[in-house]
């Protein structure tokens, strides 16, 4: 159920509606706030609310339900677009198309920082790293751990980009967070609820990444976890799903752009380098996921795609990412949008 309230409703009004939603035992009320109007969503048992007395409350417009089973992500609770904000001025949704780069795993002092140079050259704000790697097999690099994402962080701040990485464990969470801008949540994760749970405490943006057999709703149900936790930053990230084509790592579905778009106001990306699991593929899939409405691709780049310790037939060298963000950008222009 949500609770529409007038446009421009004083924040003195909004409170009290809000306290009296809280006397109701089970209920929890989560304020979204929008530009004209606040809406005020409630989680929980809705048959136990006196929904006319609610709906006599000074500077309510409206009482209705929410027909989908994720409320907080549906656009039927929020129809303005969500727009996250990250730091350094760098916002996900809206107008602007962002670009996520950088190498699948950070391997050394040197290697990150001569990734992040190369990025912030081309035009990508935002620098990914992973630090924890789960990996298919166990004899597979499993990644720098806590050290890891101390060496992105550094690279980041220094060359005034916007961090993300991966988070796959409850016990990381507040250390990851302290230092990384962006928490990643990975698709094999998707549906670790403890720790979308977690992440969802945090004040830190989210990013969510579909899992290899989840269908929309469950990503949408999965992002709900986070979102009924109070936070209010999610991204979710399409990197392709399970099938039984065997030429791509992943099928990429780019329909998920729009459905999304259609069902939830939370912004969403699109990773063409898991997606593929191919070098060529990585372009055209680019351009196709920014024709179809993403907020913003993730992209791997390695300077020395011979030597990376993980995913390296997916990873783009220096010129071949400076090739591909010089591709996309007629594209962004052509979709009325900006980089």
């Amino acid at each position: 159920m949500i609770i529409v309230m007038q446009r421009q409703a004083p924040k003195d009004q909004i409170e009290r509606v809000l306290e009296e939603i809280k006397r109701y035992e089970g209920l929890k009320p989560i304020p979204l706030i929008g530009t004209e109007r606040t809406v005020i969503a409630v989680i929980g048992d809705e048959r136990v609310l006196d929904e006319r007395h609610i709906a006599s409350l000074p500077g309510v417009s409206n009482v209705m339900p929410v027909l989908r089973p994720y409320k907080l992500a549906s656009r039927e609770t929020k129809y303005e677009s969500t727009v996250v904000k990250c730091g350094n001025g760098v916002k996900i949704g809206g107008k602007t198309v962002v670009v996520m780069a950088g190498p699948c795993s950070v391997e050394s002092d040197a290697q990150i920082e001569e990734a992040a140079k190369a990025v912030k050259k081309a035009g990508s704000t935002i620098l990914r790293g992973g630090a924890f790697k789960p990996r298919t097999t166990p004899y597979s690099f499993q990644g720098l751990g806590r050290k890891g994402i101390q060496m992105l962080e550094i690279a980041a701040k220094k060359h005034g980009l916007v961090s993300i990485s991966e988070v796959m464990d409850v016990r990381d969470v507040e250390f990851v967070a302290r230092h990384i801008d962006i928490l990643q949540i990975g698709a094999r994760n998707m549906q670790n609820f403890d720790l979308l749970k977690e992440v969802g405490k945090t004040k830190k943006p989210v990013m969510l990444k579909r899992g290899l057999s989840a269908t929309i709703k469950e990503f949408l149900l999965a992002a709900e976890y986070i979102l009924a936790q109070g936070n209010q930053d999610v991204i979710l990230c399409e990197r392709g799903i399970r099938t039984f084509e065997d030429e791509t790592r992943n099928t990429l579905c780019i329909a998920t752009v729009p459905i999304v778009k259609e069902l939830s106001h939370l912004p969403i990306i699109v990773d063409p380098s898991h997606g593929t699991g191919k070098i060529n593929l990585i372009a055209p899939m680019s351009r196709a996921a920014i024709a179809a409405g993403a907020d913003g691709i993730m992209v791997e780049v390695h300077t020395n795609p011979d030597t990376a310790l993980c995913d390296a037939d997916q990873a783009l060298n220096e010129d071949k990412f400076k090739n591909l963000m010089g591709e996309i950008k007629p594209i962004v222009k052509a979709v009325g949008r900006t980089m």
